[in-house]
This record gives structure tokens, sequence and C-alpha cells, in this order.
């Protein structure tokens, strides 16, 4: 069974000022399509698609010092209308690109499918050889999409996802019991137990234990302790 595995990679050091340099033109995507988009929904009320950024930043890639590709260019695009969805706001927070502000945003460098690939210990991305520490040997993997990130530390890492073969669970030891209103419970392996015995009693269980309350508080006004009480009010 074929499942997806998102590995974790540190790239080394000396390749940060590139990477940092990329991150800033990422961040000059999303912040233009937070303006495009707040413009948008302010003066025409218009909520732009992602296909509709995409169009507006068709040619930023193209232009002259930009290392970053139209695919990942098209990737911030998307995750820009995603969080725009989910916190149900017509502008987000920018993305500040100063590290010694207090707002800095740690780097982020998406990409799709094939735009990295592995040779000889490091990672080839936007024309650069990327030397990382592979702990888990990349070569035996087909790379798909993923991202470059940073944490707060400074340091970089390569987050791709890629193919494993899954060892299923045997899944024999325990069995998990719903209980339901037409049947009295049914196991995670589908057999079901029948019966509401319950249900049908219950009327006559309400009756005798009406018939005991009764009892119970006669016997209460007949102790003398009850008697006693009585008297002295």
């Amino acid at each position: 069974m074929k499942t997806v595995k998102t590995l974790k990679l540190r790239i080394k050091d000396k390749h940060t000022p590139a990477l940092a340099a990329i991150a800033r033109e990422v961040n000059q995507v999303w912040n233009y399509v937070n303006e495009l988009s707040h413009r948008s929904i302010r003066e025409r009320q218009k909520w732009l698609s992602a296909y509709d950024l995409q169009k507006y930043t068709a040619g930023f890639s193209k232009c002259e010092g930009v290392k970053v590709g139209s695919a990942t260019v098209q990737l911030v695009c998307e995750e820009y209308a995603t969080r725009r969805r989910q916190f149900k706001k017509a502008r987000l927070n920018w993305r500040v690109s100063n590290p010694k502000s207090a707002k800095y945003s740690l780097g982020w460098i998406p990409f799709k499918k094939g735009g990295v690939s592995y040779r000889n210990g490091q990672v080839k991305f936007c024309g650069l050889n990327l030397s990382l520490w592979d702990s888990y040997g990349l070569s035996k993997f087909e790379l798909r999409a993923g991202s470059i990130s940073q944490d707060a530390r400074g340091r970089w890492y390569l987050n791709v996802a890629v193919e494993i073969e899954g060892i299923p669970s045997e899944g024999v030891v325990a069995v998990g019991i719903d209980l339901g209103n037409k049947t009295c419970a049914t196991a995670s392996s589908g057999q079901t137990l029948e019966g509401r015995w319950y249900r049908a009693s219950e009327a006559k269980l309400a009756k005798v234990q009406r018939a005991g309350a009764r009892k119970q508080a006669q016997r209460e006004s007949e102790s003398p302790a009850f008697r006693q009480g009585s008297s002295q009010k």
C-alpha cells in the first residue's frame, strides 16, 4: 500500500543569502496580490480568485533579476486565496522581509512537483545547487511538491512529499463498539448485537419505580423519627 509522507531535511547555512533573496521575491508576490485583492473588493466588490490573481502575476518571473519561477508564483496566489477564504478577511497581513523588524516573516518558498531535483547529494532549485544533510536517502524517492522554509533561528529546511510503501496495521487486538438506537451495538468489524430489551420493559420499570417510591414515602411517614419531627413543629 502506497502512502505519502513529508520529509524535512536541513539545508546548509552557506545557502542562506540566496534563499533569503528568493523568499523576498515570494513576499513581493504575496504583498502585491494582497493589495490587488483588497482594492478589487473595496472598489468593485469583487473577490478575485486564485486564477484571477495568477493572471495578474503571470509576467513576474520574467522580470530581470528575478529567480523565482512561475510555478512558485502560482502557488503563492493559490495559498493567498485559500487563507483569505479561511480567515474571511478582505486583506491579510503583509509579509515583512526585513529580518530586523519585529514583524519579520519567516522565509517560505513553495514549489510544485518537479520543482526540485536531487543529484549527488544536492537539490537543484531555481538554478541553485543546495547542499543538505540527507538523512533519508533522497535518491530512493521521487520528489513531489513541497516548500523550503525557515525557522526562528534562521535555519533553512527542505520539506518535500515522497511516496513510500506503507505497512498496514493488523488491527486484530481491539474492536470499536458503537452504541445505537436501532441495534444494541455495532462493532467496527461490522458485527451487530440485536435487541433493545430495556426499551421493551421501560414502561413496566417506570410503574414499579413509582410504586416503590410511594412505599418508601409511606414507610418514612410511619417512622418514629418522622412523627417526632412533626410533633416538634
